[in-house]
């Protein structure tokens, strides 16, 4: 893309060309040398230039890179790490990232398969010959070149006789793609963390996700650290070298040179996925169930397996556990990414940047908050040790935003300031933000502080919306997740809030201003329940006692729940497990779940439930999405890994359109007149076009966060034309809709 306004004409003698991309550390632009050759310049962010931590940082990847210059990474051809704006250039690779490569034509295989895990290996080899660790490979700092995958970005690798550096404490790197030692115990990382890497980087290659993937970071590092990998759809041929990279302690895994003699022993074409075929892309059919009670058997000369009685249909969902005690031991993932944020191929990193040309910018028509001006401000809450991110609504002229350790908060959202915060003592649980806003009322979540057994583990919490002051509080049950696949154990209906009570066997609703209860409803029998809205109605959806025992939900019941009384209707049956994502047409839409064993690995079908008629229809989708979803205006978004978005139609299950972004792990959509908004953890904004997914504008990361993050919601808020953006570590910052930041 072209230079823009502001950009420097040239950096150490080098004149600039275009700008590849820009991440959280720096951008990175195409230059030449005086005989012509291309080179990709890296130059650091200004506000990083007077940090001493950071400037180490850089010096050591300037010399990994000096180090490792050969065949199979990007040589380092000048740098000037003392510079007041530090930079460094090296030769330009042409080729798109291994995450731009997967995410356009889906998993490798065969000799291609086999070439790149050789080419792979054979880079491994050379970085820790000259004693390097690289300690961040992941797809989208693999360019596969015309010449072979190159190894790029040493931005946090180390010389093995060198000091680490964990900059203020954090563990950096992309939970997917790092080793157990290197979320427990970074400083001693070693060469074999990167045979770790590269394990996952194969299955990742082979079967377009990770070996560990889970809904979140935390539940990701959990089972980097504790759990088995899914390697079913792994070639049978590279599982086995496969599982010994993947072993717990590193002292199980081969070395780089050992691994490249497994690798090169293997069979010229290693043929596609293992026997089971588990991740295929299939052709589904559309069925509507009319019994609920009972799963829809083929019409007369449909094929056996299709509609509802599909016997591969996956066996249920593992129970998401709380995650309170492993939050407080894992709060530095939550920082993972700071200072290695993707950068455009060619450069320094991967999949970000490239898609933000000279393009059209939405135009929304509301106006601007009273006295606007684009702000940004961090809100801490009761455990500032434990950042967590925000989640905002508006409600009327007033900005409400909670999570983590704040219960809530009201923001002015025309400068950011606030003007009340209510804090939460406990270790928060990820995924829960706010519940909700009536006209005088804004209720949240609120958790035990650790030296206050007494004390419910987790409350449903009112405040005054006017002056942030406690209105009244009830111990919540938590069991949403296990349910639902959404973390939602309270939900606001008209000014009334519904909640679990603490022994997870009834709803109760209450006046959300008074507190008092307007009704009461028991569970059936043998089941547990979570609220999910209908539109302006209100469902339950249960899964037996047995179910969620043995962790896995198979086929949740839905009941409407009366508004007046909180009678639950007649039952209604679901394939599952399922996804509440929203109401099209009157009809309650869920995606359905596509599971490898415990792990998810995506979403293969749509179910339409009808409230009125309680009749389920299912769609097939063309193919297994893995990725956020969400949805709005009718259509479901999947949001991949690696910032593929996807638009899929709930009635028919086909594709509408899809479109590669340079925002890893967004979650959304958010619609604001005439645009969707996509953001990640990193404060990195999309917005592109309900209609064909056109790209509108894209933003720079504003925050060290997470890039491939899944299961997050929706982190932006539509304030007229205004849009608030909640970030990691607590940050929240608004801009106008017609002038997106840049860079």
């Amino acid at each position: 893309m072209s230079l823009r306004a502001g950009d420097p004409a040239e950096i150490g003698g080098y004149p600039l060309e275009a700008r590849l991309g820009s991440g959280g550390m720096g951008t990175v632009f195409l230059a030449r040398t005086s005989s012509g050759r291309p080179v990709a310049v890296k130059l650091i962010h200004q506000h990083f230039a007077g940090d001493d931590e950071f400037r180490i940082r850089f010096r050591q990847e300037v010399a990994a890179a000096r180090r490792v210059s050969g065949a199979f990474t990007a040589a380092v051809v000048d740098a000037a790490p003392e510079a007041e704006q530090p930079w460094m250039a090296t030769a330009y690779i042409e080729g798109p990232t291994l995450s731009q490569r997967i995410a356009a034509q889906g998993p490798l295989d065969g000799a291609e398969l086999r070439k790149l895990a050789i080419g792979l290996a054979e880079a491994l080899r050379d970085i820790h010959r000259v004693g390097v660790v690289h300690r961040d490979l992941k797809p989208s700092n693999v360019v596969l070149s015309p010449e072979g995958p190159r190894v790029i970005d040493f931005g946090i690798s180390r010389a093995v006789d060198q000091q680490t550096l964990t900059m203020t404490g954090r563990v950096i790197g992309t939970p997917p793609f790092m080793s157990p030692e290197q979320l427990q115990a970074p400083r001693g990382v070693g060469p074999r963390s990167d045979v770790f890497s590269l394990g996952t980087l194969l299955v990742y290659s082979a079967t377009g996700h990770g070996p560990f993937d889970a809904d979140s970071p935390y539940m990701t590092a959990y089972q980097v650290v504790h759990e088995e990998p899914t390697l079913g759809a792994v070639p049978v041929a590279l599982r086995e070298v496969v599982e010994a990279c993947l072993a717990k302690e590193p002292e199980g895994r081969p070395s780089a040179d050992e691994l490249l003699v497994l690798l090169r022993d293997l069979p010229a074409d290693l043929g596609g996925p293992g026997a089971d075929g588990a991740g295929a892309g299939r052709t589904r059919d559309t069925v509507t169930q009319h019994d609920p009670a009972r799963p829809a058997t083929p019409a007369p000369g449909e094929p056996a397996g299709s509609g509802t009685g599909d016997a591969r249909a996956p066996i249920g969902r593992r129970l998401r556990r709380r995650w309170r005690p492993v939050l407080a031991a894992a709060v530095a993932v939550a920082a993972i990414g700071g200072g290695v944020t993707a950068l455009q191929a060619g450069g320094f990193g991967g999949d970000s940047g490239g898609d933000k040309g000279d393009s059209v910018v939405a135009t929304p028509g509301p106006a601007l908050p009273d006295g606007f001006r684009p702000w940004r401000t961090t809100v801490l809450g009761g455990r500032e040790d434990i950042p967590d991110e925000l989640r905002c609504v508006t409600h009327g002229d007033a900005l409400f935003c909670g999570g983590g350790g704040v219960v809530a908060a009201r923001i002015r959202a025309g400068d950011g300031s606030r003007v009340w915060t209510a804090k939460s003592p406990g270790v928060p649980v990820q995924g829960m933000h706010l519940v909700g806003a009536t006209d005088d009322t804004v209720l949240g979540y609120r958790f035990a502080a650790e030296d206050a057994p007494q004390d419910p583990p987790s409350e449903v919490v009112a405040l005054d919306a006017d002056t942030g002051r406690e209105l009244w509080s009830v111990p919540s049950g938590a069991q949403s997740t296990a349910v639902t696949g959404r973390t939602r154990d309270a939900v606001v209906a008209g000014s009334s809030v519904v909640t679990v009570d603490a022994s997870n066997s009834r709803f109760e609703a209450r006046d959300a201003h008074s507190g008092d209860v307007v009704w009461t409803a028991s569970f059936p029998t043998g089941t547990r329940c979570a609220p999910v809205p209908v539109g302006d109605r209100l469902a339950a959806m249960c899964a037996t006692d047995a179910e969620m025992d043995a962790l896995e939900v198979a086929g949740p019941v839905l009941y409407m729940i009366d508004s007046t009384s909180g009678a639950l209707g007649r039952p209604i049956a679901v394939d599952g497990p399922a996804v509440p994502m929203g109401v099209a047409d009157g009809r309650l839409v869920l995606l359905q779940e596509y599971r490898e064993g415990p792990a998810l690995a995506g979403y293969d079908g749509v179910a339409r439930v009808d409230p009125s008629s309680r009749k389920v229809t299912y769609s097939r989708l063309t193919e297994t999405y893995a990725g956020t979803p969400g949805m709005v205006d009718g259509t479901v978004y999947v949001s991949g890994q690696t910032g593929l978005v996807t638009a899929l139609d709930p009635v028919t299950g086909r594709k509408k359109w899809s479109r590669q972004t340079s925002v890893e792990g967004a979650s959304g959509p958010v619609a604001g007149a005439g645009a969707l908004y996509f953001s990640s953890a990193s404060g990195r904004v999309v917005a592109l076009s309900p209609d064909d997914g056109a790209l509108l504008w894209a933003t720079d990361p504003q925050a060290d966060g997470l890039t491939g993050e899944q299961g997050a919601g929706p982190r932006v808020t539509v304030a007229g034309r205004a849009l608030i953006v909640a970030a990691a570590e607590n940050t929240l910052f608004a801009f106008d809709a017609r002038k997106p930041p840049q860079s």
